[in-house]
C-alpha cells in the first residue's frame, strides 16, 4: 500500500517528482524518497515523515531529467531511513521503488547473502536490485537481468527501475497497479493516474508481467509471461485538474464531502449499463457480494434492497473470507465485486478464485484502468471522481445509488428509481450546507473529548451505523461500534455507562423498534444522538434527515461523515491522512 512514480523527459525530475509524490500521499505516508539519475550518477535522497518533512529544503539544484521516486506505507521492516525506499544494489548502480509483497523475499535474501551479497534493510524490497546486479555481473543486458529478476519473485509487485549507465526509466507489475503517463513533453509511471493528473490525462494501462522500457522520446512494451511485444492503447482520463486538488477547503475529505451532491447525474450516465447487468443478473441461479471496508458496507445494504425491492436472494462474504465458501461457487454462480479502486488485494484473490470456478464477475470500481475490470465480464464505474482522502465518502454513497439502480431496474422501476434519486439532490444539498455543518460541529464540541462511541440502527440503518462507526474509527481514532438494534440486550448493552454517548438511526418504518432500543440506552445513562425524520424527546441532540425510505442509507450517512471530520479537526488529526491507513490497500 505505497506509491511509486517515474518520469522521464525534458524538464527536471525533481520538481515534478516530489509534486507527484504529494498528489500520492494517501497511498502512504510514513517516508519517502527520491533517486536521480545525471551523469551516469544516481543521487538518493530519504527519510521518514511525510513529503515536505524528508524534502523541507530547496531540491531546485537536484539535477537530472530522470527519476523515480516512493511514498511509503511499511508493510516490512520499521518506519526507519534504512528501510525507505528507493533501494540500490551492492553496487549501488541500480535503483528501485516498489509496491507490494514479494512473499518469498527471505529465501532470496538468504541465497544471496551466500553468495556474498550485503543487505542495508529489513525490507523485501532490497532483494529485487540485488537480484538484478546478480544478473548483470553475468554479462546479461538491463531488460534481460530485469526478466530473470521478475521470475524469481513470487507476491505482488509494481517497479520502477533506474540504471546507472541507461537513460532510461524501467517499470513492470504483477497484481500491484501501475499505468504510464505519455505527455508532450516525456513520460510518467505511477501507481494512481492523480498523481500525474497536471501534466497529462493521457494513459496506458499495463497488464500484468508488462516490462516497460521509455526512453525521452518512446515507449515500448514486452510481456514477460507471454514473452513477446506489446501494445496497449493509450486512453484520454475525463478528469478535471480541480477534482484532483483542494481548492479553497481545507482538506479532501470535507471537499469530497460536499461533491456527493453532484453524484447522482454522472452515474446515470451510464444508464444502458444498469439494464444490461440487471440481464445478468435476472438469470444467475447464485449471486455472490463481496468486498471489504466500507464497500461492504454498501454491500450489506445492497443485500437488503435485493430482498427489498427487487425480491432476489444474494449472499454476502468479505473478500477476505471468499476462500471458506469456494466450494460453493462455479458455472452457475454471479460474483458481485465492489471496491472503489479496483485493486483491493482480497477483492483480486477472491475474483480470480470465482474465475478459476467458472463463476461470471461483475465489478464495480471507480478506477476505469483498474485490474478488477480486466478480470470481470461487466462492470458499471462508480463516476465519483478521484478521492484523494483516505477515509471513503462520495465513492461510498456512489455504490449506494449504483446498487438502489440495479434493484430498481430488476424490478422494472428504472424511470421511477431515477425519479427518487433525482429528487434527493436537493435533500443532500440541504445536508451539505454550511448551517448544516455547523450545527453538527456544535454536537462535535460536545464528543471532542469521550472515549467511545456506539451507533444503532436496525434494518437499512444497520449497515449505515457499522459505516458510520467506520468513518468516526478512521478519522478521529475515537473507539466506535456499530450495533443491530435487536442485538444491544444480547451483551453490547453491558458498555453502556452515564454520558456514553450513542448515535440512533430512526426510519418510519422501524421507528417503534428503535426507538425501545434507544430508551433502553438512555436507562443506562447514554447521552443520545438521533439521526432521522422526526425527533423524539428521548434525544439530547438530534439531525433531521428527510425519510427517503430505501435511500435513507444515503442521505443518513452524510450528517455522520460530517460529524467525523469536524471531530477529527477538534482533536487535531488530519483526516485525509489518517495514522496506519491507506487508501489503496492492494496487500493482503
Amino acid at each position: 500500500m505505497c506509491g511509486i512514480v517515474g518520469y522521464i523527459g525534458k524538464n527536471k525530475a525533481s520538481e515534478i517528482l516530489i509534486r507527484c509524490l504529494k498528489n500520492l500521499e494517501y497511498r502512504g505516508y510514513d517516508s519517502t524518497g527520491i533517486a536521480l539519475l545525471n551523469n551516469k550518477i544516481i543521487k538518493i535522497i530519504k527519510g521518514v515523515g511525510k513529503v515536505n518533512d524528508v524534502f523541507s529544503e530547496d531540491t531546485s539544484k537536484l539535477d537530472g531529467n530522470i527519476g523515480i521516486a516512493h511514498s511509503r506505507w511499511a508493510t516490512h521492516g520499521k518506519v526507519t531511513a534504512s528501510n525507505a525506499h528507493p533501494h540500490t544494489s551492492n553496487d549501488e548502480k541500480i535503483a528501485v521503488v516498489h509496491n507490494g509483497i514479494i512473499e518469498n523475499y527471505q529465501e532470496l535474501k538468504s541465497n544471496l547473502e551466500k553468495e556474498g551479497y550485503k543487505f542495508k534493510s529489513e525490507t523485501d524490497t532490497e532483494v529485487i536490485p540485488i537480484l538484478i546486479q546478480k544478473y548483470k555481473e553475468r554479462g546479461k543486458s538491463d531488460e534481460e537481468a530485469i526478466k530473470l529478476t521478475i521470475k524469481q519473485l513470487k507476491g505482488s509487485f509494481a517497479l520502477g527501475i533506474l540504471f546507472q549507465d541507461e537513460e532510461k526509466l524501467f517499470a513492470v507489475k504483477k497484481e500491484s497497479p501501475l499505468v504510464v503517463g505519455v505527455a508532450k513533453d516525456g513520460f510518467f509511471i505511477a501507481s494512481d493516474i492523480p498523481s500525474f493528473i497536471e501534466y497529462t490525462k493521457n494513459v496506458v494501462f499495463l497488464q500484468d508481467y508488462d516490462l516497460v522500457t521509455l526512453t525521452y522520446d518512446n515507449l515500448s512494451i514486452f510481456n514477460i509471461e507471454e514473452d513477446i511485444p506489446v501494445k496497449r492503447p493509450i486512453n484520454t482520463i475525463q478528469w478535471d485538474l480541480e477534482q484532483v486538488q483542494k481548492g479553497n477547503f481545507e482538506h479532501f475529505m470535507i471537499k469530497e464531502i460536499l461533491e456527493q451532491v453532484e453524484i447522482t447525474k454522472k452515474i446515470f450516465n451510464q444508464e444502458e449499463k444498469f439494464f444490461e447487468i440487471a440481464q445478468i443478473i435476472s438469470k444467475a441461479k447464485e449471486i455472490y457480494l463481496i468486498a471489504a471496508g466500507s464497500s461492504f458496507h454498501a454491500c450489506l445494504t445492497a443485500k437488503y434492497l435485493f430482498s427489498k425491492i427487487a425480491k432476489i436472494k444474494v449472499n454476502l462474504c468479505l473478500a477476505s473470507e471468499f476462500k471458506q465458501i469456494q466450494d460453493f461457487i462455479n458455472k452457475d454462480s454471479l460474483v458481485i465485486a465492489v471496491s472503489q479502486s479496483g485493486e483491493t488485494a482480497d477483492v483480486l484473490s477472491a475474483v480470480k478464485i470465482a474465475k478459476e470456478r467458472e463463476a461470471k464477475i461483475i465489478a464495480i470500481t471507480n478506477n476505469q484502468g483498474s485490474s478488477l475490470i480486466r478480470y470481470s465480464d461487466q462492470y458499471i464505474l462508480q463516476n465519483a471522481g478521484p478521492e484523494l482522502c483516505v477515509l471513503a465518502t462520495k465513492t461510498y454513497t456512489s455504490q449506494l445509488i449504483i446498487f438502489l439502480m440495479l434493484v430498481y431496474t430488476l424490478a422494472q422501476k428504472y424511470e421511477e428509481g431515477k425519479d427518487k434519486l433525482f429528487s434527493l439532490t436537493r435533500h443532500i444539498y440541504n445536508l451539505t450546507s454550511e448551517n448544516t455543518r455547523n450545527a453538527i460541529k456544535n454536537l462535535a464540541e460536545k464528543l471532542r473529548h469521550v472515549n467511545h462511541i456506539y451507533l444503532i440502527g436496525r434494518d437499512l440503518q444497520y449497515p449505515t451505523a457499522l459505516e458510520a462507526a467506520l468513518k468516526i474509527k478512521e478519522a478521529t481514532y475515537i473507539h466506535a461500534e456499530g450495533f443491530a438494534g435487536g442485538e444491544l440486550k444480547h451483551g453490547s448493552i453491558a458498555l453502556i455507562e452515564f454520558g456514553t454517548p450513542c448515535i440512533v438511526f430512526l426510519s418510519k418504518e422501524t421507528e417503534n423498534e428503535i426507538i425501545s432500543n434507544a430508551t433502553e440506552l438512555k436507562a443506562r445513562g447514554a447521552y443520545l444522538i438521533g439521526v432521522g425524520p422526526e425527533k423524539n424527546p428521548i434525544f439530547d441532540f438530534f439531525i433531521k434527515v428527510r425519510e427517503a425510505e430505501e435511500s435513507n442509507p444515503i442521505c443518513q450517512i452524510i450528517p455522520i461523515q460530517i460529524l467525523a471530520y469536524q471531530l477529527a479537526i477538534l482533536r487535531g488529526h488530519n483526516p485525509d491522512k489518517p495514522r496506519n491507513l491507506a487508501k489503496s490497500v492492494t496487500v493482503k
